[in-house]
């Protein structure tokens, strides 16, 4: 085993004890709760060390980076998520390799991520991005529609052709009511996604929590967790 696969295997192990011990304690089953592994910043040579080691859900934030590392690893069994804030020009490059997008904000994205999908004979699925941070119907600082935004945008992902409503994320937020106060925000969300559900069933994924709060995200009720550092460590800063 080389280094690098031994240090990954014992951070996901770490990882995968504290999402084990946090079903626990809040009553829930481990297989309730879905490990994403942000990737951001380390090569391609680390997704396929964590794809051998089970990994079956990897996370990219800018489609500059992501392209052609899931390009380098199109032979691997992992769905591919984008959780950036994405700019309409980067979609075509973004749809031809995310599986699932989860930071879907706006109409102007909801309309040009269809547009792509359908023209790659593609199905993306879209999470709806939360800003815990926005007034009614303004924008958060990290992306994301507020609270009062939701219903509508869901109803167009729904309705358009090659998108799949799949559910809601967040950013547990700096500013605000919910600032310092991860499993609050997460609750809330938590509740958000019951009152989607009752107009899309099938939009039943909550995708919260990081290194730091998965904890918080796992007792609230989240379905997917995104961890990054605590898996792959802190890369150092180049220059």
């Amino acid at each position: 085993m080389t280094d690098r696969k031994g240090e990954l295997a014992a951070n996901l192990a770490k990882v995968e004890d504290r999402i084990a011990a946090a079903c626990a304690a809040a009553g829930r089953g481990r297989e309730e709760v879905t490990l994403i592994v942000v990737t951001k910043t380390y090569p391609a040579s680390d997704v396929r060390i964590l794809s051998e080691l089970g990994v079956r859900h990897v996370a990219e934030n800018r489609d500059q980076d992501a392209a052609p590392k899931a390009a380098e690893c199109s032979d691997l069994p992992l769905a591919w998520h984008f959780v950036g804030q994405l700019q309409t020009n980067k979609v075509r490059s973004v749809v031809g390799y995310a599986d699932l997008v989860q930071s879907v904000d706006r109409s102007k994205l909801v309309t040009a991520l269809s547009k792509e999908a359908v023209r790659q004979e593609r199905e993306v699925g879209c999470l709806i991005q939360v800003a815990l941070d926005a007034g009614e119907r303004e924008r958060g600082e990290r992306g994301g529609v507020a609270p009062g935004g939701i219903e509508e945008l869901a109803d167009l992902v729904a309705k358009a052709p090659a998108l799949r409503l799949d559910g809601l994320m967040t950013v547990a937020p700096l500013t605000g009511e919910y600032a310092g106060r991860q499993q609050a925000a997460f609750e809330r969300l938590m509740d958000l996604s019951t009152d989607l559900r009752r107009a899309h069933p099938t939009a039943n994924m909550v995708s919260a929590g990081m290194s730091a709060d998965l904890e918080e995200a796992v007792a609230a009720g989240a379905t997917h967790v995104r961890v990054g550092t605590a898996v792959l460590g802190v890369r150092p800063r180049l220059g």
